[in-house]
């Protein structure tokens, strides 16, 4: 069976380590970008270059009529979807729960858990066999995130309930729905929350004593992703040195 997978958030961080190596593995990979065109070219051109096949597409998955497209499009160049890396996510300043407006919580929430909602329904609505979905989620879901990302927290705690729920769903028709929560990985996420070197600071806490990359991460997906893991739905794997 033909691989072809959508990586949402897929031209920097998770994303971008995620699509090589799914490219590296035989995947058609169509690489999920909102903003930045050029960063999603160049890795396109690096996937293409290893012999790999993949494309970019520009949608905010956040919008349904985006999402049909972005499915749409894949389905023509490829075929099918039949897996899914629902990765897209934004995340704002630290801030403690009393500072943060409604605009900016119903942004995260829309970001990070409607853009899962409408990828994991668009997927189902056209897949003719089996699949897998991963979504990633967070170890904040789990903490709580206080003091700085309680909004951020929140909207992958419904992501972590929405993995469940849809696995059991879809376990009957062997489509797979697992989870990722990396923890404290390097990427340009703890610049977006205003600390750059906010692993640097927290290190010392970490069982392991250092923070995580995005192609360690981007093996998990990968693994649940594939056939090997043909036995796990509904599962979790904590990706956070311990912590």
């Amino acid at each position: 069976m033909k691989k072809i997978v959508i990586v949402t958030g897929g031209s920097r961080g998770i994303g971008a380590a995620t699509s090589k190596l799914l490219a590296s593995k035989g995947y058609s990979v169509c690489i999920n970008y909102l903003k930045n065109s050029d960063q999603a070219a160049l890795m396109v051109a690096e996937i293409q270059e290893l012999g790999g096949e993949a494309f970019s597409f520009q949608a905010d998955v956040s919008v349904e009529s985006e999402v049909k497209s972005l499915f749409v499009a894949v389905n023509k160049k490829y075929g099918a979807v039949t897996h899914l890396v629902n990765n897209a996510g934004i995340l704002f300043t630290q801030s403690q729960l009393c500072d943060i407006d409604v605009e900016r919580f119903q942004k995260v929430m829309n970001s990070n858990v409607t853009s899962c909602f409408l990828c994991c329904k668009a997927f189902k609505n056209q897949i003719k066999g089996s699949g897998a979905i991963v979504n990633v989620s967070s170890a904040a879901s789990r903490t709580g995130a206080p003091f700085e990302y309680v909004d951020y927290a929140a909207s992958k705690g419904a992501m972590d309930s929405l993995t469940k729920g849809l696995s059991l769903e879809l376990a009957s028709i062997d489509i797979r729905v697992n989870s990722v929560r990396p923890g404290f990985i390097h990427t340009d996420m703890h610049a977006d929350g205003g600390e750059p070197n906010r692993i640097e600071r927290l290190s010392s806490q970490i069982p392991l004593q250092r923070g995580g990359t995005p192609e360690e991460v981007a093996q998990a997906i990968t693994w649940l992703l594939s056939d090997e893991a043909s036995y796990v739905t509904g599962s979790f794997i904590d990706i956070a040195g311990g912590k």
